[in-house]
């Protein structure tokens, strides 16, 4: 069974790629065409492992949450953001209800 030790070797590959050779990395290629098409991917992501979710075989659905997961990852990773900062959160969050959490979030 994969550990959670994983997740830091990931973002620590994708961060490997910022600047690197685009022609050899599908991560650099991201990175070079900006935040708004990584964070296109990321949505893109996110409808396949929801449709995964809904008709879509476990493997499926495995496949794509990893692919979310990964694309994901490269946003924070332009955005400066270590994913610290969403373990963080997520402890913050824990023992609260979900209507408790949403509840206490600023209104727009």
């Amino acid at each position: 069974m994969a550990d959670a030790a994983i997740l830091d070797r990931v973002y620590r590959v994708i961060l490997s790629r910022k600047g690197a050779d685009t022609a050899n990395s599908h991560v650099a290629r991201l990175f070079a065409k900006g935040r708004a098409k990584i964070a296109q991917k990321v949505g893109e992501e996110g409808v396949e492992a929801a449709l995964a979710g809904l008709a879509g075989t476990e493997g499926e659905l495995v496949g794509e949450a990893a692919d979310l997961i990964f694309h994901l990852f490269i946003l924070l990773a332009e955005r400066g953001i270590e994913p610290e900062a969403v373990w963080a959160e997520l402890e913050a969050r824990e023992g609260r209800s979900g209507v408790e959490e949403k509840a206490s979030r600023p209104k727009d």
